[in-house]
């Protein structure tokens, strides 16, 4: 019986192979089902870096990292600082903030570190990912004040960081994306508007929505997604945390959104960029064609990674009005939603 005929998106072979090895590592990864969050989140990260050895280009030659200290909602945060090592004084800056579900991630993951390389060496976009805090510790507003503080700080010290405040913006990875898209609603509200934000398999409303999360997730998936959220919000109303059901987006900053084609996510993400445009804000939306949440990270296995990661730049690059250099061509690698 086709995949087709099971219920099951066409995933490729190589989105298979890493579907296969992500089992047969957690089997060897005890710590992943433990109660002490630390431990949790330590075997999650020993996962991830041993399936970006396997399945991610390495760090390219040619950028510059460093680490920062930058201020926080609460206090000083780690940063890390990726950075063509080519150009010369100010460049258009994104503040980046990683996905692992508001509970887990961090900016020393070799994932990362590979694709933030990687995305501002070929964007020409000098890449600040942040540390910010973490759920169920530190829930909603916290990932959130953090980032703003954090866009702040940036402004403050455009001159050292060699940032150009005037294209600054923000952007994230799944769980990350969701406190890019609130911060930048803040940011509006406060009156310090964005360049640009860029949104990555987008959470958009913290709540079960759209036809797509009903066919790619079962029952008990559908619950963990739910309480994920909740443990997120602690509470806040749905119109304070969740994007897709702000009150208003009108005076965003310009957003390109992300979204993959078998990610139980895409309807939402599609729905917030259709309110987006409604509101009057520019945006651009691309679905990654056989793509599901995660496997645009799969850029050493799959040619459809790289795809991704083509557009990803290249739309990056035009929205900061930068060079880029992209090996594909974005109108032909992914589909444009219409």
């Amino acid at each position: 019986m086709s995949d087709h005929e099971q219920g099951r998106p066409p995933l490729s072979p190589e989105i298979r192979e890493w579907i296969r090895r992500i089992r047969e590592l957690s089997a060897t990864l005890a710590d992943l089902e433990s109660r002490d969050r630390g431990a949790r989140r330590r075997a999650q990260r020993e996962l991830s870096d041993l399936l970006a050895v396997e399945f991610t280009d390495p760090v390219p030659a040619g950028v510059e990292i460093d680490d920062l200290m930058v201020a926080g909602g609460a206090g000083p945060l780690r940063a890390r600082r990726y950075r063509p090592a080519s150009a010369t004084g100010a460049l258009p800056t994104m503040l980046w903030l990683h996905g692992g579900g508001w509970t887990g991630g961090t900016i020393d993951e070799l994932l990362n570190d590979r694709l933030c390389a990687d995305r501002a060496l070929r964007s020409g976009v000098q890449i600040v990912a942040l540390e910010y805090r973490l759920a169920p510790e530190h829930p909603f507003p916290a990932p959130v004040d953090d980032a703003v503080a954090t866009l702040a700080s940036l402004r403050e010290r455009a001159d050292e960081l060699a940032v150009d405040a005037a294209r600054l913006g923000i952007g994230g990875n799944s769980a990350g994306a969701t406190i890019a898209a609130t911060t930048a609603l803040r940011q509006r509200d406060a009156g310090a508007p964005l360049h640009h934000q860029t949104l990555e398999v987008l959470p958009a409303a913290l709540r079960l929505f759209g036809e797509s999360m009903h066919r790619y997730l079962g029952t008990a998936e559908m619950e963990d997604v739910e309480h994920l959220a909740e443990v997120y919000r602690a509470g806040a109303p749905l119109a304070e945390a969740s994007p897709l059901d702000a009150p208003d987006h009108r005076g965003l900053a310009p957003a390109l959104i992300l979204a993959a084609e078998f990610d139980p996510l895409r309807d939402g993400a599609a729905a917030y960029a259709d309110a987006l445009r409604v509101a009057g804000v520019p945006v651009v939306l691309r679905i990654g064609p056989g793509h599901d949440h995660a496997s645009p990270g799969l850029t050493g296995r799959w040619q459809g990674a790289r795809e991704w990661r083509d557009v990803f730049v290249s739309e990056l690059a035009d929205a900061y009005r930068t060079t880029s250099h992209p090996t594909a061509d974005p109108v032909t690698t992914a589909g444009a939603h219409p």
